[in-house]
C-alpha cells in the first residue's frame, strides 16, 4: 500500500516521495518513487496541484516543478501540495498510460488500496489528498495525441455555488479561451472524483505535442500562480484580463457527442481549419486520406455543429475511432452560471 513520510499537518516546506510497492524482474522490494512537495504557513485554503496525470503532458509538470522549487512558507497563506508528475512511470516513458500496468490515471478513480500502482495512487488521492484539499488543480495538455488552443476548462457541475467558484477560478488562468467539456470516453476521471467531494476544481488543456512553445509555458506558469493568488493560497495581486489589457475570455462548450468528431476510417488526417477558427455546421474540418489506396477519394470530416475548432489530432496517422477535432459553441457567462 502507498506510503509517504510527508506530514501534511506540519508547517514549513517538505520535499519527499509517495512510495508505491512494485516488484519487477530485477527488484523484489522495489518502490515507485513519486516526488511530492508541501509548503504550509498560517491559515488559508489547501490547494493540491497535479501535473503529469498523463505522462506525455509536460507543460504542467514543468510549471509545478518550478513552483515546488521556488515557493517558501513566507509566500504561502494556507497549504500548497504539489505533485509535478502524478503518473510518474508514464512521465519517464513519455507515454499517456502507465507502462507498468497499462492504466490511464484519469480513468482510475476512486482506485483500490491494494491494486496496481496507478490504482493505489488514485486511491490515495481519493481518500487522503482530496479530503485534505479545498482546491484541486489538474493541469493537462493534449500530449502527443491532440493539439489544443491553450485554455483553462471545467465541467458544468450541478451544484451552482461550486460551479460559480470553479468558473471564477478557471477565468483566473487568463487564457484566451475557456472550455466546458463532456466525458465521452469513459468514467473514473480525477476531476470528477474531486468534484463529487465538493472541491473547487480547475483543469486545463494547454496546447499539446512534444514541441512546446515558450508562449504556452508562460501561460501554464503565470496562470497557475494567478489562480493560487485568486483562491487565497499565495500572496500577491490578482491579475485580470482587463488589467492585462486583453479582451474577455471567450467561453466555449462541447457538451454533446456530435461536437467530438471521430475518424470513420483509418488513414492520414489533414486538418482544413486553423485552431481557434470558427466553423459553420456542414463546413469541412478535414480529410482522412487512405494510405493504402491513394486512388480513393479521402473521407471528409464535416462539422456537425457551428463553433470554434478548439482541438485537433496532432499525429497525422489516424486510427478508426480516434478523435480528430472538437467543435465548441460560444456561450455567455450567464449561460454558464445558470445552465
Amino acid at each position: 500500500m502507498l506510503f509517504t513520510s510527508i506530514d501534511f499537518q506540519k508547517s514549513g516546506k517538505q520535499q519527499g516521495f509517495m512510495q508505491v510497492p512494485y516488484s519487477h524482474n530485477l527488484g523484489g522490494w522495489a518502490n515507485v518513487m513519486i516526488p511530492i512537495t508541501t509548503v504550509a504557513s498560517g491559515s488559508g485554503p489547501t490547494v493540491l496541484i497535479l501535473g503529469g496525470n498523463h505522462g506525455d503532458e509536460y507543460q504542467g509538470q514543468i510549471a509545478a516543478m518550478k513552483l515546488a522549487r521556488e515557493l517558501t512558507p513566507e509566500m504561502v497563506t494556507g497549504r500548497i501540495i504539489l505533485i509535478p508528475s502524478l503518473n510518474f512511470p508514464a512521465a519517464r516513458a513519455a507515454t499517456r498510460l502507465s507502462p507498468l500496468d497499462g492504466m490511464n490515471m484519469n480513468r482510475a478513480f476512486p482506485g483500490e488500496p491494494e491494486g496496481n500502482v496507478t490504482s493505489q495512487v488514485a486511491y490515495f488521492l481519493t481518500t487522503v489528498l482530496f479530503p485534505l484539499s479545498d482546491v484541486v488543480i489538474d493541469i493537462h495538455s493534449g500530449g502527443r495525441s491532440m493539439e489544443f488552443l491553450p485554455c483553462a476548462h471545467m465541467h458544468l457541475v450541478s451544484n451552482l455555488e461550486q460551479r460559480h467558484r470553479m468558473l471564477a477560478a478557471m477565468l483566473a488562468w487568463n487564457t484566451d479561451f475557456g472550455f466546458l467539456y463532456a466525458d465521452i470516453a469513459g468514467s473514473g476521471l480525477l476531476p470528477v472524483e474531486a468534484e463529487n467531494q465538493g472541491k473547487l476544481v480547475v483543469t486545463t488543456e494547454l496546447g499539446g505535442g512534444e514541441c512546446i512553445p515558450a508562449s504556452v509555458h508562460r501561460i501554464a506558469q503565470s496562470g497557475l500562480r494567478n489562480v493560487l493568488i485568486h483562491v487565497g493560497a499565495l500572496r500577491g495581486q490578482v491579475q485580470t484580463r482587463e488589467s492585462l489589457g486583453q479582451a474577455p475570455t471567450i467561453l466555449t462548450q462541447a457538451l454533446n457527442r456530435e461536437d467530438y468528431l471521430l475518424a470513420p476510417e483509418s488513414g492520414i488526417f489533414e486538418v482544413c481549419l486553423e485552431l481557434g477558427e470558427h466553423a459553420q455546421k456542414g463546413d469541412i474540418v478535414g480529410h482522412i486520406h487512405h494510405l493504402e489506396r491513394p486512388d480513393r477519394q479521402p473521407e471528409t470530416i464535416v462539422a456537425q455543429t457551428s463553433g470554434y475548432l478548439v482541438t485537433m489530432r496532432a499525429p497525422c496517422l489516424t486510427q478508426q475511432g480516434d478523435c480528430v477535432a472538437v467543435i465548441a459553441q460560444q456561450v455567455s457567462l450567464d449561460e454558464v452560471r445558470n445552465a
